[in-house]
């Protein structure tokens, strides 16, 4: 059996302590194949084996178990209620564009501001779901938010934990970083949309009206298995503030060195490789 070849015991009962990061690392691994690059290596029979033989190690060694395994990302806990937290810079909001005119009048002041004659600029796809804010203290994922006003927001650090595609620990350390925070989008896939809808209507529940609604409402649940079930995908694409273990601010430098924030951390890990690393 594969897992047996990975893992290289003969029987489950010679599974130790030791084993628990190698089958967690494992598990993650599989994870990564299935929801980010979207070619899983082993069945879906196989995976549940290895989660369920992670769960049993770990109820076995308590003390062992790692806060970031893949079996802490669904909790028991209930949101009672969304605190606000604050953002640790302003999370705004684009402006729309529909013409070419639109295009240059924005060139125009951005060649004012900056008092720069070359510019180059990225264009990233527009994903329409929930806008989320994630920060990383020491490489772990420690808080996320929704947008709100932009300058405040709803703490759903629980309900994140339980996507998938959106790692628990980043390698923000090799880059100097001790302190980030990250935005992106939280999604539902068209497919996934379609079948949670045919479920619904096969118990006779109300139909969810669009995929951006049921993303952004899969964020707000009090229940995060309630999350969990919607099988939401995240997409990283900016890098707001990252300072070092000091506190001084290392995204000026670090935009300097690469052109982009985001490019600086493109290396892979995160849905599409948009932005961040999965594991060290």
């Amino acid at each position: 059996m594969k897992i047996r070849k990975n893992l290289g015991y003969k029987d489950e009962t010679e599974l130790h302590p030791g084993n628990l990061r190698v089958l967690e690392d494992l598990v993650r691994f599989h994870e990564y194949r299935y929801y980010v690059i979207n070619d899983p290596l082993i069945s879906d029979f196989e995976y549940d084996r290895l989660y369920k033989l992670l769960e049993s190690l770990e109820k076995k060694y308590p003390v062992s178990a790692s806060p970031t395994s893949p079996t802490k990302r669904v909790s028991s806990d209930l949101t009672e209620d969304f605190a606000s937290v604050t953002h640790l810079i302003p999370m705004l909001s684009l402006d729309n564009s529909y013409d070419a005119e639109d295009l240059l009048k924005f060139d125009t002041q951005v060649r004012k501001l900056t008092e720069l004659e070359n510019i180059t600029y990225t264009v990233e796809p527009k994903f329409d779901g929930g806008s989320i804010a994630l920060i990383y203290e020491n490489d772990l994922l420690v808080r996320a938010a929704t947008r709100g006003n932009g300058e405040m927001g709803e703490e759903i650090t629980v309900q994140s934990r339980t996507i998938k595609s959106l790692p628990l620990e980043a390698a923000f350390s090799s880059k100097g970083i001790f302190r980030a925070e990250v935005r992106g989008e939280a999604v539902i896939s068209k497919k996934r949309f379609k079948a949670i809808n045919a479920f619904r209507l096969e118990e006779g529940l109300s139909l969810l009206a669009n995929s951006r609604n049921s993303a952004t409402g899969g964020l707000r649940t009090k229940d995060p298995s309630e999350t969990a079930r919607r099988q939401l995908d995240a997409f990283i694409f900016q890098l707001g503030y990252a300072v070092d273990t000091n506190g001084r601010d290392v995204l000026p430098s670090m935009m300097r060195l690469t052109s982009s924030a985001i490019l600086a951390l493109k290396y892979p890990g995160v849905k599409k490789n948009y932005a961040m690393a999965y594991r060290k």
